[in-house]
C-alpha cells in the first residue's frame, strides 16, 4: 500500500474540542462535545456560523452538565446529532434539517441505548458512542473502548427511523495498542461498503474522564465480512475525533479530519489525510 499523508489544511477561529464533522456542498458542519451548538462553517468566505441544538444553547458547558455531542451522520437533507450515552443526560440525538438551516426534532434515546448495552453485554460505565453512520436502512454505532473492558463495539440496527421496529447485531473489535495502551474508535465514515474509522490511544480507563493522548490510527472494516481490512497509525500525538470524506478516486481518498485537545480555546484545526487505495 502507497504511504498515507496526513497536513494541516485550515484552522477555524470560534470552535473547540471539535468532535465530529460532515463536508457537504463546499461547506463543513462540525460538533463540540463542550458545546450545544452547530457550526456551520463556509470554506470559500471563511464565515462560521452557529445553529442552536438546544433550548439554551451555551459554549464550554461544564463536564458534568454538557450533552456531549460525540456523533454525526448525514442522509440526504437531514443532520443526525447523538449524545455519547456515557450518562444519562448524553442520550438526546437531535435532527437538522439542512435545507432549512434549523433543528426539527430531538429524540429521547435512553430505552435503544439500554438495549444496546443489554445486547452487546457492555456496562453502563463502558458506553460510550462515538461514531454513527447512517445509509437509509441501516444505522452503524461504534462504541469506544475507553472503559475498564475496552469494549470496541460496532452496532448495527436495520430500521429506517430509529423508534420503528428494528433488528440488532454486535461485532466486538481488538484494535492496536500505541506505547502499550489500547486504541478505542472515536468516529467512522460509510463509504464504498466499507466503515473507515478512526481510534485513538489515551490513557485513562474511563468513559468520562479525560487522560494522556498517545496518538491516532485509521482503519477500514469490510462490511460484508465485518472484518478489519487494515490498520495505520496516523500521528503521535493528535486525538482525532471527526472523519468527513472530501473527496474521491479510483486511486485514493481524501479525508477531513478535526481533533479534540480536551481545551476550552475555542479553536479548531481541520486536517486533510490521503488513503491510497489498493
Amino acid at each position: 500500500m502507497e504511504k498515507f499523508t496526513l497536513e494541516i489544511l485550515f484552522h477555524i477561529i470560534g470552535i473547540g474540542a471539535a468532535s465530529g464533522l460532515i463536508y457537504k456542498d463546499n461547506s463543513l458542519y462540525l460538533i463540540s462535545d463542550n458545546s450545544s451548538y452547530l457550526y456551520e462553517y463556509h470554506m470559500n468566505s471563511q464565515d462560521l456560523q452557529r445553529h442552536a441544538l438546544t433550548t439554551d444553547p451555551a459554549e464550554n458547558i461544564p463536564k458534568k452538565d454538557k450533552p456531549d455531542f460525540e456523533a454525526m451522520t448525514a442522509f440526504q437533507d437531514t443532520l443526525y446529532i447523538f449524545g455519547s450515552g456515557s450518562t444519562t443526560n448524553r442520550n438526546k440525538m437531535v435532527e437538522f434539517d439542512l435545507a432549512q438551516k434549523k433543528k426539527i426534532a430531538t429524540n429521547d434515546l435512553s430505552n435503544l441505548y439500554e438495549v444496546m448495552q443489554n445486547f452487546a453485554s457492555i456496562k453502563p460505565e463502558d458506553f460510550n458512542i462515538e461514531g454513527i453512520m447512517h445509509d437509509g436502512e441501516n444505522w452503524y454505532f461504534l462504541n469506544r473502548g475507553n472503559g475498564i473492558a475496552n469494549k470496541n463495539t460496532l452496532l448495527s440496527v436495520h430500521a429506517k427511523k430509529l423508534d420503528q421496529e428494528f433488528s440488532l447485531m454486535a461485532n466486538d473489535y481488538k484494535l492496536p495498542k500505541i506505547k502499550g495502551v489500547r486504541t478505542s474508535f472515536t468516529d467512522a465514515v460509510l463509504t464504498d461498503n466499507a466503515i473507515y474509522f478512526l481510534a485513538t490511544a489515551e490513557n485513562s480507563k474511563s468513559t468520562y474522564h479525560d487522560g494522556e493522548v498517545l496518538g491516532s490510527i485509521i482503519g477500514r472494516i469490510n462490511l460484508e465480512t465485518m472484518k478489519i481490512d487494515f490498520t495505520k497509525k496516523i500521528s503521535p500525538t493528535n486525538k482525532f475525533e471527526g472523519l468527513t470524506v472530501y473527496s474521491k478516486t479510483e486511486h485514493q481518498i481524501q479525508f477531513l479530519l478535526c481533533e479534540d485537545k480536551d481545551s476550552d480555546v475555542l479553536e479548531s484545526t481541520i486536517y486533510e489525510l490521503t488513503v491510497p487505495l489498493k
